[in-house]
C-alpha cells in the first residue's frame, strides 16, 4: 500500500486525531499571491466573447448533446477559450455582504476584497494555474503561456510549437482529440499550503475538479466536449513548464477541439519556460505530508489505468431501506454563465421558514451525479461510478425530516434514519460559519477512497477528489440557478457521518458536506460587477 492509504485515513479522522502541525497558525501578512505572476512577461488580452447563446442552459450543460441543428459544430478557437476561462476562473465582479464567515471584517477593505469567480474554491484561495500550450493553428505565434485572472490575459512564457512534447507526455492512449491547442492544469501548493498546510492537498485536488467540472458543464451548453487526462508523464511537463515538483504538481492536460487543428509538431529537445514565478511570501514552509503526496502521486503518473479498472471501487448498493419517491426535478432553465454570477457561498444565511420544496431536492441530487462524471482517461477507467449520495434532511417539504441515501436511476430517496438531524449536523462541524440546522437539506457524496488506491494506485487519490469538487461545483452551479443558497464545507467531523448514516461496515469515506436552502431575504449585500 502506498502513502496515499496513510493519508487518506488521516484526512478521514482528523476531526478526532489532528494532523501535525497541530501548532500551526498561518502568517497572514505573509501570505501568497492568488496567482502565478510572472514580472516581464508579454500579455495577449483574451475576448470576453458575446452574449450568452439561447438553450445553453445549465440542464444542457448537466446532460450535454449538440446545440443547434443536425451537423452543426460549435466552433472552438481563442474567442471561445476567452469566454470559457473568464466565466470559469476569471474575477467576474466584487462582493461584499453582511454574513457569518470569519473574514467579513477584513471585506471592505481594497488589498483584502472578495472577488467572486465563477468556480468555487476551498478558503478562497484559487491555487489552480492554468496553462495555454498554443501550436499553429491559432493566428498568435504558438508557445506556452500562462492565464492571469486579473487581467484576463495570456501571459507568454515561452515562444515556439512544443505541443509535441505535450502530446508526447500523454502518451498513445490518451483521451481526446489530435489537435495542437492545449490547457495545462498546475497547482501552486503555497498558494493553499500557507493556510491549510498539510490539510491542503486534500482541499487542491478538489480545487482541480471543480474547475474541470465548471469546464465540462460550460462547454457541454455550448454543444463541446472535452476529454481530460489525468494521467500522463507529469515530471516532463513539469520541466516544460519550469516548475519544480515539490512546489507545482501538473494535475491535468485538457485537449481542445480546435477549429483546424493540426498534429502536433515533434517533441523538441529541452524545450522548457526559463521565467520563474515571482513569489510574494519572504518564507515558503513545506509540509511533510503535502510532499508525500505530490511524490506518491506523480510517481508512475504515464500508467493510465484501462478501461473497467475502477470496477472493483465502484459505488455499493443503497441500503435496504423504505424508499421515498422525489417529484420530477425542477427545470433547469437558467444559462450556465448567469448561474455561475449568481454562484456564492451562503456563509450562514439559511433561512428554515421557507422549506426547500421537493423539486428542488431532486434536481439538486440530480445535477450532484451527473457532476461526477468528468470524462476522460478517468470515465474509461470506470470512475463515474464512484460516487453515492446521501441526504441529510431538515426542511424539505413532502421529505420526512431524517437521513437518507439517494438512489440516481429511480430518482428517490432511501431511508437510512429518522428524526430531525439538526443537532447531529450542527454538533458535528467544526466552524462557526454556517448553522447547519436553518439548511433544506445538507448532502453527502462518499467514495470508497482506498478501494480506488488499490485499483489504480496512488494516482487514483487525486481522480477521487477531483470527482468530489466537481460533484460540489455542479451542486453549486444547480442551486444557483434554482435560486436556492449553496454552501460546502470540509471541516466536520467525518468518522461521526460514517457512524451517523451506518457506513462502519463498509470502505465509503464521506469527503465533504453540501448545504441547500432558502437563504434570508432583503440581505445588506454589494456587488460590483466587472464582466458583462
Amino acid at each position: 500500500m502506498g502513502y496515499a492509504h496513510d493519508y487518506a485515513t488521516a484526512i478521514l479522522h482528523r476531526g478526532r486525531t489532528p494532523m501535525e502541525p497541530v501548532d500551526f497558525v498561518p502568517d497572514w501578512a505573509d501570505g501568497p499571491r492568488k496567482t502565478k505572476h510572472y514580472p516581464g512577461a508579454d500579455a495577449l488580452p483574451l475576448p470576453d466573447g458575446g452574449p450568452w447563446p439561447p438553450g445553453a442552459s445549465v440542464a444542457r450543460g448537466l446532460a450535454g448533446g449538440p446545440m443547434g441543428g443536425p451537423g452543426e459544430r460549435v466552433a472552438f478557437d481563442r474567442a471561445l477559450l476567452g469566454e470559457l476561462l473568464r466565466d470559469s476562473y476569471g474575477l467576474t465582479g466584487r462582493r461584499l455582504g453582511v454574513q457569518a464567515n470569519t473574514d467579513l471584517d477584513a471585506l471592505p477593505f481594497y488589498p483584502l476584497a472578495n472577488w467572486s469567480r465563477g468556480t468555487a474554491s476551498g478558503g478562497g484561495l484559487y491555487p489552480v494555474a492554468i496553462y495555454w500550450v498554443s501550436g499553429p493553428s491559432d493566428p498568435a505565434p504558438p508557445g506556452v503561456h500562462h492565464y492571469s485572472p486579473r487581467h484576463h490575459a495570456m501571459r507568454r512564457l515561452l515562444t515556439g510549437d512544443v505541443t509535441g512534447e505535450v502530446r508526447a507526455a500523454l502518451g498513445e492512449d490518451a483521451p481526446g482529440p489530435v489537435t495542437d491547442q492545449y490547457l495545462v492544469l498546475g497547482i501552486k501548493y503555497w498558494q493553499n499550503a500557507f493556510k491549510y498546510n498539510s490539510f491542503s492537498f486534500h482541499a487542491v485536488s478538489m480545487d482541480l475538479g471543480a474547475l474541470l467540472g465548471t469546464w465540462r458543464l460550460w462547454l457541454r451548453a455550448r454543444g463541446v466536449e472535452v476529454e481530460p487526462a489525468l494521467w500522463f508523464d507529469e515530471e516532463r511537463l513539469a520541466r516544460l513548464l519550469g516548475v519544480e515538483g515539490a512546489d507545482e504538481g501538473v494535475f491535468a492536460v485538457v485537449p481542445l477541439p480546435w477549429t483546424g487543428a493540426r498534429e502536433p509538431g515533434p517533441a523538441p529537445q529541452r524545450a522548457a519556460v526559463r521565467r520563474r514565478d515571482a513569489e510574494r511570501s519572504r518564507r515558503v514552509l513545506s509540509f511533510e505530508a503535502l510532499r508525500a503526496m505530490q511524490e506518491a502521486t506523480s510517481a508512475h503518473a504515464g500508467r493510465r489505468p484501462g478501461p473497467g479498472a475502477l470496477a472493483p471501487a465502484a459505488a455499493l448498493p443503497p441500503p435496504e431501506g423504505a424508499t421515498v419517491a422525489l417529484p420530477p426535478p425542477t427545470p433547469l432553465d437558467a444559462g450556465v454563465r448567469g448561474a455561475l454570477r449568481r454562484r456564492r457561498s451562503s456563509f450562514g444565511r439559511f433561512a428554515a421558514g421557507r422549506p426547500v420544496t421537493g423539486g428542488q431536492l431532486a434536481a439538486a441530487l440530480a445535477s450532484a451525479a451527473a457532476g461526477s462524471r468528468i470524462g476522460g482517461d478517468g470515465e474509461r477507467a470506470g470512475a463515474d461510478g464512484l460516487v453515492k449520495l446521501y441526504a441529510l434532511v431538515n426542511h424539505v417539504e413532502g421529505v420526512a425530516p431524517g437521513a437518507y441515501a439517494y438512489v440516481p436511476e429511480r430518482g428517490a430517496l432511501r431511508r437510512v434514519t429518522e428524526g430531525a438531524p439538526g443537532p447531529f449536523l450542527q454538533r458535528t462541524y467544526f466552524l462557526a460559519n454556517y448553522n447547519l440546522e436553518q439548511a433544506g437539506a445538507v448532502l453527502v457524496p462518499t467514495v470508497r477512497t482506498h478501494a480506488v488506491l488499490d485499483a489504480v494506485g496512488d494516482r487514483g487519490y487525486r481522480l477521487v477528489n477531483a470527482l468530489i469538487g466537481a460533484v460540489a461545483q455542479a451542486t453549486y452551479t444547480a442551486s444557483a440557478a434554482l435560486g436556492l443558497g449553496c454552501g460546502v464545507a470540509l471541516g466536520f467531523d467525518n468518522v461521526a457521518y460514517r457512524e451517523e448514516l451506518g457506513l462502519l461496515e463498509t470502505d465509503e469515506a464521506p469527503l465533504l458536506i453540501m448545504m441547500i436552502g432558502h437563504e434570508r431575504p432583503a440581505p445588506a449585500d454589494f456587488r460590483f460587477e466587472i464582466a458583462r
